[in-house]
């Protein structure tokens, strides 16, 4: 691991490759959500939310492809030596013939039919069954592209990365979507009921999805572990997996606050400074997210704890 300018680069770009692909799955399920709930028609008061998710989707998707095709730059840069001056005669070469051109082009191929899909706006099942089809993509590239695949493409390794990853996308991407882009849209007061509905479902999800991320993530830390806490202190990546812990840990704190007091409260009431409340923990929720995925992208990029100290 070497910290240069490309390293930098290929974190930045594995962070919004992230955040853009957990975008474009919050946004689907709101999209989703408020469509069940009446949110269709130009006259329903939620429709502007319906709106903003939509449009959230097809940003976060055209988003994720174009970090993708950015960070195979960086990356062929990286692998070949000849920094990006040369990087692109070495692309052909790094796709054919090398595990990470092939990952990658998995996970390119799933952010590809997810914006042609959210491009599409078709509906129905059978266009929801392609758009997570294509979320379920991504996110085994994604998995193919990290420390797990050094136990193998086809390894438990894999697998449970890419649980982690979808589970985190699901909960990171409502929170995400949710606080910046498409519940503000429910602050008018004939939008109230929608906003309390939407916000249980967030609330349900979000429970589900933390379960399996909390999961996925304690067996992928102990493997970058080693089965020992010394490279916690003791290296480079056990200190960024410290700083990672921490964030999620005040994620589920604001996201703690939510569903035990601030919904709660606003399902009593459906008060506008109860909602305002609800909308605002939501916000720092995603913010806090976003932090999380600039350190999981870190430690990505980082020796893991054991190989760090031999």
């Amino acid at each position: 691991m070497k910290f240069d300018s490309l390293w930098i680069g290929q974190v930045a770009l594995a962070a919004l490759m992230d955040a853009a692909f957990a975008m474009a799955v919050g946004s689907a399920l709101l999209k989703a959500w408020l469509g069940k709930d009446g949110a269709r028609p130009v006259i329903a008061p939620s429709h502007p939310a319906w709106l903003r998710a939509q449009h959230s989707l097809v940003a976060a998707a055209l988003a994720l492809v174009l970090a993708d095709l950015g960070w195979l730059v960086y990356e062929a840069a990286a692998m070949s030596g000849a920094g990006l001056g040369g990087a692109f005669a070495a692309i052909p070469v790094m796709l054919m013939q090398t595990h990470t051109g092939f990952a990658w082009s998995v996970a390119f191929a799933g952010a590809v039919l997810l914006a042609i899909v959210a491009l599409a706006k078709p509906d129905g099942p059978l266009a929801h069954a392609v758009l997570w089809f294509a979320v379920i993509v991504v996110a085994a590239g994604k998995a193919s592209l990290g420390h797990a695949a050094d136990s193998g493409v086809l390894s438990a390794a894999v697998g449970v990365q890419t649980l982690h990853l979808l589970a985190t996308a699901v909960w990171g991407g409502l929170v995400l979507a949710g606080g910046l882009a498409v519940l503000p849209a429910l602050g008018t007061s004939v939008a109230r009921g929608a906003l309390i509905r939407i916000g249980q479902h967030l609330s349900r999800t979000s429970i589900v999805a933390v379960v399996f991320v909390l999961g996925t993530g304690a067996l992928n830390a102990i493997r970058g572990l080693g089965g020992s806490l010394a490279p916690l202190d003791g290296s480079t990546w056990g200190r960024v997996l410290l700083l990672k812990l921490l964030l999620v840990a005040l994620a589920l704190v604001l996201g703690g606050l939510n569903r035990f007091s601030a919904l709660p409260r606003l399902r009593r009431t459906a008060a506008t400074e109860d909602a305002h409340t609800f909308r605002n923990i939501l916000h720092l929720e995603g913010m806090t997210m976003i932090g999380v995925f600039v350190a999981a992208a870190v430690l990505s990029f980082s020796v893991p704890g054991f190989a760090a100290l031999g």
